[in-house]
């Protein structure tokens, strides 16, 4: 008998509370803004399944990781070739399928914008 793997198709985009017990993960412990922008960047770094490619301006690059900026932002760090650039994690388009660790750029995105 063989045996088949069936990926579980998570919902898209993360429901509210999904995004809701994502966001509470990641700010947990965290007082200042600073510290929870820390904590998203850290969860980022470790769940975002990477590297993959993706679509910008119509060119195809592939995402190599996620890093924080000394004014803390949280970016990814594109590559195209030789050439590399930081694209704001909030403006990153996210491809089809989505990357394992996707729901963790939506948790972002929805804290940043409840600010």
């Amino acid at each position: 008998m063989t045996r088949r793997t069936v990926l579980k198709r998570e919902r898209w985009p993360p429901s509210k509370a999904k995004l809701a017990a994502l966001i509470e993960e990641a700010i947990v412990d965290a007082y200042t803004e600073s510290e929870q922008r820390v904590g998203f960047y850290t969860l980022l770094d470790e769940r975002l399944d990477t590297p993959f490619d993706t679509e910008i301006l119509g060119v195809t690059v592939t995402v190599e990781r996620v890093d924080m900026t000394a004014d803390e932002q949280i970016v990814a760090i594109c590559r195209r070739g030789r050439s590399r650039q930081r694209i704001p994690v909030l403006d990153l388009p996210l491809p089809s399928p989505h990357p394992a660790g996707a729901e963790w750029i939506e948790a972002y995105r929805s804290w940043t914008s409840a600010e």
